[in-house]
């Protein structure tokens, strides 16, 4: 399989570029937050690896709450994020964007500290490429060519079946199976359908994946009795700040709001991208930084096949650290609206939003850090929609399609490849292609 990597190309904007930038990456779309896949400035559709990518403009309007702990209004820089998701290496990616759209991309870095319009550019995308803390691929290992051809193959079948099978025996599931598959080889033969063989898995890629998923168990292990000999500590610690924590207003800014939401719902899929200020104190950080690490092992080794945990309607996550772990930032690509993704989380894992953004500034307050919080839904969700930053531009590469519609697609492929097949079992493959 070809696994996925990620990329988060980070710069401040320069404050004087700041209103230009916004006008140049409006005109990258079609409609307010969605990409013209073949815009002037940077054509995604031409990067056939490419599942999702936006430019978002961070600027955090909710960093005056840290006044509710004492502290100073922070004065922080206004960042322009570059994030993505492809198939194979980021870097390489990163390497061909600059040989291939380094016009575009000049203008559009040309708004940033430290931009030379004349330097490698390539090079310059790398150097601000920042790792994220913790990230979530729907399924690793589907690439961006597999998914549209196996949509092709979906397409196809079920015109078949609609229009130059009427007359075949529906009672016999195996035949019109046995019909389908010889009418796919006619179209392979053709041209006119693709089937690529999945490629191997890199070594490297497998060494480390490896490496990692038993190196973080052992050096669980290894600081086990160190945590068992702190819990009275963390537990004192955890249960002094749930307790005391300021609560902040919620209420969104009435003009913001809709700003935001114009962005929004212009596929069956969205983006999301929230920032929030980390609680102040080493025991934040360090209980912030030790959560995304465990969720970054999950998403690797464990909900790396359809669904983290329940929840099935991302496509792709990333949490990432800003301003020496002061901030966060969380970036996803999700089916449905806005509100429809913070009410399936809700629903499926409110424990799971507890555990990971309770470190976040504003956040409900919890009770023994998984109750409470999230499952005060009007109070989550006011919190989510206060710190949600407009996404300027948005790609997929893929319009049209859900989660649910990727996996369906992959189980009509397995299925036209599979070898012997019940009636109950060809039965259930013609009903996922009339779906």
């Amino acid at each position: 399989m070809t696994p996925q990597s990620h990329f988060m190309v980070i710069a401040p904007i320069t404050p004087s570029r700041a209103a230009g930038l916004e006008v140049l990456l409006a005109s990258m779309n079609i409609q307010p937050g969605q990409c013209d896949p073949v815009n002037e400035l940077l054509p995604f559709a031409l990067f056939e690896r490419l599942h999702f990518a936006r430019f978002v403009i961070v600027d955090d309007l909710t960093l005056g709450d840290l006044t509710a702990y004492g502290l100073q209004h922070p004065t922080l820089p206004v960042y322009l994020v570059f994030m993505g998701d492809c198939d194979g290496s980021a870097h390489v990616f990163l390497t061909e964007l600059a040989e291939r759209a380094a016009p575009g991309l000049s203008r559009i870095f040309a708004c940033c500290d430290g931009f030379v319009p004349t330097g490698n550019l390539a090079q310059w995308l790398i150097a601000h490429d920042q790792a994220v803390s913790a990230r979530y691929v729907n399924w690793i290992g589907r690439t961006v060519r597999q998914v549209k051809q196996e949509q092709a193959l979906q397409r196809a079948l079920a015109r078949c079946l609609a229009s130059e099978m009427p007359s075949a025996p529906q009672g016999d599931a195996l035949a019109l199976r046995r019909a389908l598959c010889a009418f796919v080889e006619a179209e392979q033969r053709a041209g006119r359908l693709a089937l690529t063989p999945h490629e191997p898995t890199p070594l490297a890629w497998r060494m480390r994946n490896l490496a990692h998923a038993l190196g973080i168990p052992l050096l669980g292990l290894v600081a086990l009795p160190l945590l068992i000999v702190l819990s009275p500590v963390i537990v004192y610690q955890l249960r002094c700040r749930e307790t005391t924590d300021p609560e902040i207003d919620q209420q969104a800014d009435g003009a913001a709001l809709p700003a935001g939401q114009v962005f929004e719902d212009h596929d069956v899929s969205s983006p999301v991208s929230l920032t929030a200020a980390v609680k102040p104190g080493l025991f934040r950080r360090l209980a912030f930084s030790a959560t995304l690490k465990g969720v970054d092992y999950a998403c690797r080794h464990i909900y790396r096949r359809g669904g983290l945990m329940r929840v099935q309607s991302l496509h792709f996550a990333h949490w990432a650290f800003l301003d020496d772990k002061t901030r966060l930032l969380y970036a996803s690509s999700h089916d449905g609206s806005f509100d429809a993704c913070v009410q399936d989380f809700i629903d499926k894992m409110a424990w799971g939003l507890n555990l990971v953004f309770s470190h976040e500034v504003g956040y409900p307050r919890t009770d023994w850090l998984v109750r409470g919080g999230a499952y005060d839904a009007a109070r989550f969700k006011a919190y989510a929609r206060r710190h949600e930053l407009p996404t300027q531009v948005w790609y997929k590469a893929y319009p049209g399609l859900t989660t649910l519609d990727l996996q369906r697609n992959t189980r009509i492929r397995e299925g036209l490849e599979q070898g012997a097949m019940s009636e109950a079992q060809a039965r259930e493959w013609l009903g996922l292609i009339r779906t």
